[in-house]
């Protein structure tokens, strides 16, 4: 895992957005695909966890706690690794531009925090190329904490890490394993040059921020289809 999309030749670009929970990547990236179809690119989204084949299966371990950290992590490895070969590589050889919310570093974070060792979760990834572009919205733990609880009453079980009995209390659970998982994104994000984004600027800012670095880094127009008279 050592080349870009572009390094490799391929004609389309993958941009990826990471952060955690309730940074406020998740609108960031549907800002940035609303303006890219708005240039006329040709643009696909994807999302983690969100493969049809392996979807239920992962819905129904989380709701029933069957899930250990192994089993976790290979489930959203067999996830990723069936949106890779039948959306992500088909559309990027396609020449589209690929916008993914959370790509394999959630996994290189998330599933280290949760105990596996980091070599034997890249090795999972290993046949993945990176994308071309990256960014990490870094949002302190009191501030994604607010902004997911604005939307909803009560913390989500993963996504408070309670599955790891740091605590019992949800929301103190939320900071050790966020807090943990924040970490490791710091140092991927020197490791893998993310673009690091301020994400507690106001959104128009970020989006500003966001596409002057994806008009810097891609040449938009090469995407955009050519009209047949």
């Amino acid at each position: 895992m050592k080349a870009t999309f572009a390094e490799l030749g391929f004609p389309g670009r993958l941009i990826a957005v990471e952060g955690l929970d309730g940074s406020g990547k998740s609108t960031q990236v549907h800002l940035l695909q609303r303006w890219l179809e708005q240039q006329g690119c040709r643009v696909f989204f994807s999302e983690w966890n969100s493969s049809a084949l392996v979807k239920s299966a992962t819905s129904k371990g989380k709701k029933q706690n069957l899930l250990t950290p192994t089993t976790f992590s290979l489930i959203h490895a067999t996830d990723f690794a069936d949106r890779y070969e039948r959306q992500l590589v088909p559309l990027l050889r396609a020449g589209y531009l690929v916008l993914c919310d959370r790509y394999v570093f959630t996994a290189f974070a998330r599933d280290v925090v949760r105990g596996c060792p980091p070599d034997w979760v890249r090795g999972l990834y290993s046949f993945a190329a990176l994308p071309d572009l990256t960014f990490f919205f870094k949002a302190p733990l009191e501030v994604s904490l607010a902004r997911i609880l604005d939307n909803r009453p009560v913390l989500k079980f993963h996504e408070a890490g309670l599955d790891l009995k740091l605590s019992a209390d949800p929301y103190e659970s939320f900071r050790l394993f966020q807090g943990r998982i924040f970490e490791q994104y710091l140092a991927l994000s020197t490791e893998f040059h993310f673009h690091l984004i301020d994400a507690v600027q106001r959104i128009e800012l970020q989006q500003g921020l966001v596409r002057q670095l994806v008009a810097h880094h891609v040449h938009l127009p090469g995407f955009v289809p050519k009209r047949t008279a």
